[in-house]
């Protein structure tokens, strides 16, 4: 017996693309103390804009974008926002 193969493709394909994963950013947190590292900031996002950790209590670094404060985990995390903040800023 033949099989088509076309419509079995297809519909994986189709499954595979409408799983949503996480973003896999390989950075190294600065994470470390329960504290947050910088004193008397309010920033605007409870968490990292993009690794989606949370940050309110370990903001370890921040950048300004249109009279905003955002925090990241990392350094890592401020780069990446920096290069397209746009992309990931809060609407």
């Amino acid at each position: 017996m033949k099989y088509n193969l076309f419509p079995i493709l297809f519909l994986s394909l189709s499954l595979m693309s409408c799983i949503q994963e996480s973003p896999k950013v390989k950075h190294k947190s600065n994470m470390t103390s329960s504290k947050s590292n910088i004193k008397n900031v309010v920033v605007v996002n409870i968490e990292d804009p993009i690794c989606h950790m949370k940050t309110t209590e370990y903001t370890t670094d921040t950048a300004v974008y249109k009279n905003n404060i955002y925090g990241f985990c990392s350094s890592y995390c401020k780069d990446e926002f920096k290069k397209n903040p746009g992309k990931y800023a809060q609407k």
